[in-house]
């Protein structure tokens, strides 16, 4: 197992030793010699020592930033779903996951405020991210510590920071981050299991996982309970154009692009509006309560209301503490029954982190009320699906439930 682990470190090293020249000439080390005198990236150095020649492979690339995980963090990886999948022997996997950790542009510390960076990384490889220019990381700035937030909230810490060396710069972390999965993963993974089982009854999974450049407002359960009465008379039809309604399709808006009194088209056709009073994000009637959740095909915001297509104008309740649901007529159940009965339960309750949390203003970004306790242990991280089934999303947007 350790010997994998040192072909993946070497792997991941050898993608960072970019573009080195002579240490001796620029006064900066190569990513090697930078390895070899930095006691807690000594399986690095190691694995570099023991895999020679793959330090070609990618020698052309330059100014880049490196989030190089400690020798603690590979021992945690180790222990992770996510691990055991990659020591088959799977090399693509191997380097989509190292390839999320090279950042395109040189990013020191100081360059990470409390307001959320999104990075663009080297993975680009299709079968595991639908973002155009390459699937993100978050960078934010949390009292004293930077973090990068990565698939399923999960998080690392820089320990060390501003390791230059001929290529860019390298941060080191504590934890290896997590390549974010599929939107289908990632609800389950969550708890968001009226998501989920919305998603199935209206065979739309496929087609919603496959999605690039998507921005998601996903109901939690709470919000489908809210609205439960009407539920089970929807047709499949009805229900996959209140889903369709949740979704903007074509631009990935992260938390930092949404602005107040804007408004996005979705899918299902109609506006969402974009509301932000003292820090909180609305979309139409719904508080924004978990931001920046990234998916392999854009990002999931969690919101506490499910949307009316067809009640387009309803606006948001600022200073309550739940919002009013948005169906006329519907009342709230305590169960949602068949919707989720046949969502699996999710298998790691620490797979999924906590929101990150940015400073509030007028215009900020939504905050992260309502997260889940915060972990940095990465999850597993499953492929997008390949077959494509768009068209069936674009299906029946007009048929919406009637308020």
């Amino acid at each position: 197992m350790y010997q994998k682990l040192f072909s993946i470190a070497a792997f991941a090293a050898t993608v960072l030793a970019q573009n080195a020249t002579n240490s001796s000439t620029t006064g900066t080390p190569s990513l090697t010699a930078l390895l070899g005198s930095t006691d807690s990236l000594s399986t690095l150095a190691t694995a570099i020592e023991g895999v020679p020649g793959l330090g070609e492979m990618l020698s052309s690339a330059s100014n880049v930033t490196i989030l190089a995980p400690s020798n603690e963090a590979f021992e945690k990886f180790m222990s992770t779903p996510q691990a055991a999948a990659l020591t088959s022997g799977d090399t693509e996997a191997i380097q989509a996951l190292l390839s999320y950790h090279v950042l395109n542009g040189t990013y020191p510390a100081s360059a990470v405020t409390e307001m959320p960076l999104f990075l663009p990384t080297m993975l680009n490889n299709s079968d595991y991210t639908n973002v155009t220019g390459g699937q993100v990381v978050e960078a934010l700035l949390q009292g004293e510590n930077v973090l990068f937030y990565s698939g399923l909230l999960n998080n690392a810490t820089v320990t060390t920071a501003d390791q230059n060396f001929t290529g860019g710069v390298v941060h080191i972390i504590d934890t290896v981050l997590t390549i974010p999965q599929n939107v289908s993963s990632t609800a389950i993974a969550a708890g968001l299991s009226g998501v989920a089982g919305a998603l199935t009854q209206a065979e739309l999974v496929g087609a919603v996982d496959s999605l690039e450049d998507v921005t998601i407002f996903a109901p939690n359960n709470a919000a489908f309970q809210a609205i439960g009465s009407a539920l089970p008379n929807l047709t499949m039809d009805q229900l996959a154009g209140i889903l369709q309604y949740h979704v903007v399709n074509g631009t990935v808006a992260y938390s930092s692009t949404l602005m107040n009194g804007t408004t996005v088209p979705a899918m299902a056709g109609g506006d969402l509006t974009i509301t932000i009073v003292e820090g909180d994000v609305f979309v139409n009637s719904a508080k924004v309560i978990i931001p920046d959740v990234l998916v392999a095909g854009g990002v999931v915001h969690v919101i506490d209301n499910v949307l009316n297509p067809n009640n387009t104008d309803d606006a948001p309740q600022p200073t309550a503490e739940v919002q009013s649901a948005a169906f006329e007529g519907a009342s709230s159940v305590a169960s949602l029954g068949s919707l989720t009965s046949g969502v699996p339960t999710p298998t790691d309750s620490a797979a999924f982190g906590a929101a990150p949390t940015p400073a509030d203003s007028q215009e900020s970004p939504a905050g992260g009320e309502g997260a889940p306790e915060e972990t940095g242990t990465p999850g597993a991280a499953p492929r997008v699906e390949g077959a494509m089934a768009a068209a069936a999303l674009f299906a029946g947007a007009g048929v919406w439930l009637n308020a």
